[in-house]
């Protein structure tokens, strides 16, 4: 279905080059990230009360583009495993098999790769959830892994005209966040995992249909779509959701990846003031920047993949956060990770009082 080698060597061929720097700038870049990354775990700790006592044995990967892509795609093969088997084996009677006979795992793998050229030179940081270890891209003993985006955060620093050592700490605190979320909450990395494969399991997605939707995200990038085809859908590549199950368990996973994400956010610049002088200059234009996004290819796609849901996901989760933290303080949040039943549901994300009522009225009685 899908030749994953063949993606990471074309998205590897198709990366945009890096900013410019020296060889020592970089080491000096790497080196400086890696001390960030090992003090944003006592600043986090101690902001969100969360931590364990045996520490974090989730490492802390410094990687260029090519290596983020190697890393996703690892990750993505592992989760993406049941849904493929699943497409496979529903090729030789369904309709679409066709198609997939002729366009192959091949063409499949350069639209793939494709798509990775495009994300692999906006993504800053990544916690990797579901990775699998390898030789060259290690994880820790349950899986999961942090990954720092080097020449991505150079990038992004030098086009904010900020602080570059302020920002790469903003940063790291963000996407260390993540890293005490999953160490700290030992069933949140299970309860996840459940959910997505009970929606793959629930998945009836028509191969045709799913290559089509890469083939559109493809010949984006490439200019291969007339102008005139252009449609206002707004479909993204989570769209291919056919059942109520798995609307109920999108539901549920895009309240908790709003949690997530509202909650790094949150942290990020809640430590900040201490830590990172600029913050406040950081935030504002980082925001700007969020808001502004690029160019109408970078728009069309931002949408096509989903990542404006994941915007709203920064922004949702982080009203979310602010609410009930400032309504219950942090260690009345902090019941928030308890146990799955704790969790806020996606209409609870837009009315924290609802979460609060539910989840401290039930404590208190």
């Amino acid at each position: 279905m899908v030749d994953w080698n063949l993606a990471v060597a074309t998205a590897t061929r198709l990366l945009r080059p890096g900013p410019e720097v020296t060889r020592e700038e970089a080491r000096a870049v790497v080196a400086e990230l890696r001390r960030h990354a090992e003090a944003s775990q006592e600043h986090v700790r101690g902001f969100t009360r969360l931590g364990t006592a045996d520490g974090h044995d989730t490492p802390v990967l410094v990687v260029d583009r090519p290596g983020w892509v190697k890393a996703n795609v690892a990750g993505f093969r592992e989760l993406l495993r049941p849904l493929l088997e699943k497409m496979q084996r529903r090729r030789g009677s369904n309709p679409g098999s066709a198609v997939l006979s002729a366009v192959g795992g091949k063409v499949t793998g350069v639209e793939l790769g494709m798509l990775l050229s495009f994300l692999a030179s906006r993504v800053l940081g990544q916690y990797e959830t579901f990775a699998p270890a390898s030789r060259d891209l290690p994880a820790g003993d349950g899986g999961g892994r942090l990954l720092l985006v080097a020449p991505n955060i150079v990038h992004v620093e030098r086009e904010l005209d900020v602080e570059p050592h302020d920002f790469r700490l903003w940063v790291c605190l963000h996407e260390e966040t993540h890293r005490t979320q999953f160490s700290a909450v030992p069933w949140l990395r299970d309860h996840l995992e459940g959910e997505i494969q009970a929606f793959l399991a629930e998945t009836d997605v028509d191969p045709a249909a799913f290559l089509e939707r890469l083939r559109e995200a493809a010949q984006s990038l490439v200019g291969g779509r007339p102008e005139a085809e252009e449609d206002d859908s707004g479909h993204s590549l989570v769209e291919l959701v056919q059942t109520p199950a798995q609307r109920a368990i999108l539901g549920r996973l895009t309240a908790v990846m709003s949690l997530l994400e509202g909650h790094a956010d949150y942290v990020m610049d809640g430590v900040g003031p201490d830590v990172v002088p600029s913050v406040a200059e950081i935030r504002e234009k980082f925001q700007q920047r969020r808001a502004k996004g690029a160019s109408r290819l970078d728009t069309a796609l931002r949408k096509l993949l989903g990542l404006d849901a994941k915007l709203r996901q920064y922004r949702d989760g982080e009203r979310f956060v602010r609410a009930v933290v400032g309504q219950v303080g942090m260690d009345g949040f902090n019941r928030v990770w308890t146990s799955p039943n704790t969790l806020p549901t996606k209409a609870e994300i837009a009315k924290p009082a609802d979460w609060i009522a539910r989840v401290h009225r039930t404590a208190e009685s």
